[in-house]
């Protein structure tokens, strides 16, 4: 007698739904760390008998290892010929994106909007993705060397160029010896492992490609610690008690504009540029994202004051989540668009 077949799991379909939304597990977790610490702050404050930052200083430094072990010297080769798009992705990723910034400071009020500002100024000075600018540009069909390219390179230059950026307009420099400590820590933090992983990238490559889903779970773990310690401290400071959830709402939406605005002068300028329809779409994710691995850490390492720290990564936490699913949906979009009609776009 036949067996009536069984209907599909629910979590599999709730996955489904999610996958087609753009999220993931890790977007939702990223949420539910803040609700987490919202509830029990004490929990990941400097109060914890947890030696969180302990914890989390190793795991940063592990995760920028296995991102230099994963870092392909021959991928990146191959697409160093395209310097144009190379240089539309970088200016837009460190000029641009600070520019606009700059022009909407004097929106901004001297008390609360000062400190807001300053995090939105730091998520604009932060580099690009690796990870998720490369499956986008895979997803939407574009060219997969020059995103690996980009998109490495892009982090790589980030350790310098956001703390000089963060130096220069948000009077950190004021600081010597604090500027010194920062310098120090991310060259053992961020510098050093990098390096060492690219050193053991011809011997253990291998082991990175067949372990790289574990060692992308690793990531998201480590930022999570990062996110969920800093957001306890900010609520067991109280620092978000003058800010109301429509002001979390508005700079949500401020944070929608400003990834349009980004897609759309990118694009624009792509065009005139005459690029090829695979550029395009690299110059896009690539250069429209930005990296929370990266912001977690320097936010940590530029923001002394931790129970600020919550606050800085707010605006840079709803871009992240906006890029997701706003970029999952027309990589998508692209992905099932003819050559021929994107690239007239």
């Amino acid at each position: 007698m036949n067996q009536p077949i069984a209907p599909a799991p629910v979590p599999n379909r709730f996955a489904a739904l999610l996958a087609r939304a753009g999220l993931d597990w890790f977007l939702l977790a990223l949420f539910g760390v803040v609700a987490l610490a919202y509830f029990l702050p004490d929990l990941g404050s400097k109060a914890s008998p947890v030696p969180w930052k302990l914890i989390t200083t190793v795991g940063v430094a592990l995760v920028f290892f296995f991102y230099g072990l994963k870092l392909s010297l021959e991928k990146l080769r191959a697409g160093m010929r395209n310097w144009k798009l190379h240089l539309l992705v970088q200016a837009t990723t460190f000029v641009l994106f600070p520019l606009l910034a700059l022009l909407v400071r004097p929106f901004f009020g001297p008390e609360k909007g000062e400190l807001l500002w300053q995090s939105i100024f730091f998520l604009c000075a932060l580099p690009s993705t690796v990870s998720t600018s490369v499956v986008m540009v895979s997803i939407a069909r574009g060219n997969m060397p020059a995103a690996i390219f980009n998109a490495s390179i892009s982090s790589l230059l980030g350790i310098v160029l956001t703390p000089l950026l963060a130096s220069l307009f948000l009077h950190l420099s004021a600081d010597s010896s604090q500027l010194w400590g920062l310098a120090v820590q991310l060259l053992w933090q961020v510098v050093l492992p990098v390096g060492a992983g690219v050193l053991l990238n011809s011997r253990f490559n291998a082991f990175a490609e067949r372990h790289k889903s574990k060692l992308r779970t690793f990531d998201q773990v480590t930022i999570l610690l990062i996110v969920f310690t800093a957001f306890c401290e900010s609520f067991a400071e109280g620092i978000f008690s003058s800010y109301r959830p429509a002001d979390v709402f508005k700079l949500g939406a401020g944070m929608v504009g400003l990834y349009i605005i980004i897609v759309a002068l990118i694009w624009a300028l792509s065009r005139v540029l005459n690029f090829p329809r695979a550029d395009k779409i690299v110059a896009v994710f690539c250069g429209s994202k930005k990296s929370l691995v990266h912001g977690s850490v320097m936010a940590s390492l530029l923001f002394p004051a931790s129970a600020a720290t919550g606050l800085i990564l707010l605006p840079l936490m709803l871009y992240h989540a906006l890029q997701i699913v706003l970029a999952s949906s027309m990589a998508q979009w692209l992905g099932r668009q003819p050559e021929a009609q994107v690239a007239a776009a």
